[in-house]
């Protein structure tokens, strides 16, 4: 049986990883020319109940603790005037540890055998032949049959349709992405505003995030509710004037958070949150299936990549556990990845409302008190 994936981001090559684990042939199709195409975001929190167990299953768990970034999962929460209402050192326990995206991404890559990824293929069409076979059709004129198909390609899947005629639709937030270099030694008091690990400053309707990468970078959310026209009316093109009008949302807040913005060193990039919705789900199609955020795309709160992880390390033990009956491993694979996602993606946006509303709120997730009522 030929088994394809679409997409070589990390759930897709922790489902290739253990399907080579257990001697099923797997190609992937990944639009990027190279794997250094682009860079590949910033740092993952990798979760001792999803991310950490997929890794494992891929074989991988110990390549992954030597990327970890020690002291990083410390949290913060400030107060818009800069005083600070919460401060977690790393326990060192390792539940929610902070790797690059990048790092993670490549230990994946090298573990595959050479020629697994087809890098250059970008997917224009997956059409059905029938009898669970399809055909994908690339951008640069190549074409390939399967007879397993897995969509991994994320958000705008060129694979969902096939099963779905769910889309993306906003979600009435957008994050806008800065960063400044060296900020120890540059930005000394924004770099002690974030400390050691992530950093949260919540306010009602917005919100700045922030955290700390490897050689004193700082990488920053600034978190706003915005209609999608606000979004619309900045010009990527005149960098300066997206940077002053994202600041002037935060005027009144203390000079080094503020810095995290004004100062920022790099272009900032407006990324619209979408989301499909929380219980999207589709019947049994032959021989093709989602996973990651082509399955069930959810506000950013640490758990996509986690998600993506797993779906892929559980996908590729129900294809191993029963390699003579593909549907029914599918089914099965499905059951459990709809009923998880759909509870997961209630808490994304629970996240989400806690990084823009009173720092009281954020506070009580963080020392467990979650019966608290919210303030508003």
């Amino acid at each position: 049986m030929t088994t394809t994936i679409v997409g070589a981001g990390l759930g897709g090559l922790v489902l290739a990883r253990v399907l080579h684990l257990h001697q099923i042939p797997v190609t992937v199709y990944e639009g990027e020319e190279s794997p250094t195409a682009r860079t590949q975001g910033g740092m993952l929190d990798i979760h001792d109940t999803d991310g950490q167990l997929a890794l494992k299953d891929a074989g991988l768990f110990e390549e992954f603790q030597d990327l970890i970034l020690a002291g990083a999962e410390a949290t913060r929460v400030l107060g818009t005037d800069g005083s600070v209402l919460f401060d977690q050192p790393d326990d060192g326990l390792g539940r929610r540890p902070e790797v690059r995206r990048g790092a993670l991404r490549r230990t994946l890559l090298d573990s595959l055998p050479a020629g697994t990824v087809r890098w250059g293929h970008k997917l224009v069409e997956a059409r059905s032949l029938g009898g669970g076979r399809h055909e994908l059709t690339f951008a640069n004129g190549a074409t390939a049959t399967t007879e397993l198909l897995v969509g991994a390609d994320g958000a705008w899947s060129r694979v969902r349709p096939l099963l779905s005629a769910a889309k993306p639709a906003y979600a009435d937030a957008v994050f806008v992405e800065t960063y400044l270099f060296d900020g120890d030694t540059r930005h000394p008091a924004a770099a002690r505003a974030v400390g050691d690990g992530s950093l949260f400053v919540p306010a009602p309707g917005k919100g700045i995030a922030a955290h700390r990468e490897p050689g004193g970078t700082l990488h920053t959310y600034a978190q706003l509710r915005k209609p999608q026209e606000w979004i619309d009316s900045l010009d990527p093109a005149d960098p300066e004037a997206v940077r002053a009008r994202v600041a002037a949302e935060f005027d009144g807040w203390a000079p080094q958070l503020r810095a995290l913005i004004t100062d920022g060193e790099t272009a900032p990039v407006l990324r619209p949150l979408h989301t499909l919705p929380g219980d999207h789900r589709w019947e049994r199609t032959a021989g093709v299936t989602l996973i990651g955020d082509a399955a069930h795309l959810m506000v950013p709160a640490g758990e996509g990549a986690n998600l993506a992880m797993l779906d892929g390390a559980e996908l590729g033990k129900a294809l191993a556990a029963r390699p003579d009956d593909v549907e029914g491993a599918l089914a099965e694979f499905e059951r459990t990845m709809f009923h998880r996602s759909a509870t997961t993606a209630d808490e994304a946006d629970r996240v989400l409302e806690l990084c823009m509303s009173a720092p009281e709120n954020i506070i009580a997730m963080f020392t467990g008190a979650h019966g608290e009522t919210p303030v508003a």
